[in-house]
């Protein structure tokens, strides 16, 4: 099947010369030009990704994801200003799971694309789906989803990566450069450091809100200070759920 992009932007010039681009590579693109419409959309229709540009009429780009993540996962590539990191931090607060400047290329829009494709595919189909079990905490690797002791939580694509990442691998500290490396991959470009460092700690952060009963006292992404984060299941030792990998 192919992968349906929905394209918002005021811009229509902009939105017909990506609409073409993406089209050439199989892609099925579907436009809007106001958030109020993009929301009408999401709510009728389903998209393997959104490019949501910060600046548009009726709802502005930060309050059409906002409403999203309400009902949907969709991830997110937000298209903002030259130099408007705020947008950019704000976005990723709101679960944005990557972002564009402008003018950008259309080849690095289809980089983050194919990226974002990749990350969301089910690894290694033919294995037998993969279940983690750590105290409370219950992933699926192969659903996409995670359960707070049996309630199911609500994570982006970004946190639903790192919240895997870390629980096939507990104990094991991850540096912010290395959470990069692996979640974002490797398409920084035009990036600076500091940024992508933040991104992190803000994902980090939503993520700690979203599966922890204290977020200030964490008790399953522990800081290891001055290095980076780790998963700790030790923490999960005395409780009725066994831990560990459930065919």
């Amino acid at each position: 099947m192919a992968t349906k992009i929905l394209v918002v932007d005021d811009e229509k010039l902009i939105v017909k010369g990506i609409k073409y681009s993406l089209e050439q590579d199989g892609m099925e693109v579907t436009a809007a030009h106001d958030g109020e419409e993009a929301v009408e959309y999401l709510k009728s229709n389903k998209y393997d990704i959104v490019v949501l540009d910060v600046m548009l009429p009726k709802f502005d780009g930060m309050e059409v994801l906002r409403q999203m993540r309400e009902f949907c996962k969709t991830p997110v590539i937000m298209v903002t200003a030259k130099g408007e990191d705020m947008d950019k931090i704000m976005g990723f607060e709101h679960g944005a799971d990557d972002y564009l400047t402008k003018p950008f290329n259309i080849l690095e829009l289809k980089a983050r694309i194919k990226a974002i494709l990749r990350r969301s595919a089910v690894k290694n189909p033919g294995e037998k789906p993969q279940k983690l079990v750590y105290g409370e905490l219950e992933i699926n690797g192969e659903a996409r989803s995670a359960h707070i002791g049996g309630k199911p939580v609500n994570l982006t694509a970004k946190e639903f990566d790192l919240l895997l990442l870390f629980m096939q691998t507990p104990g094991k500290v991850y540096s912010r450069e290395n959470l990069r490396d692996i979640v974002w991959g490797a398409n920084g470009r035009g990036q600076s450091s500091l940024m992508d460092v933040r991104t992190v700690d803000v994902h980090i952060r939503r993520l700690r809100e979203k599966i922890e009963a204290d977020p200030g006292a964490p008790k399953y992404i522990v800081t290891k200070w001055s290095i980076g984060y780790y998963f700790n299941a030790e923490q999960s030792a005395d409780a009725d759920a066994s831990a560990g990998f459930l065919a």
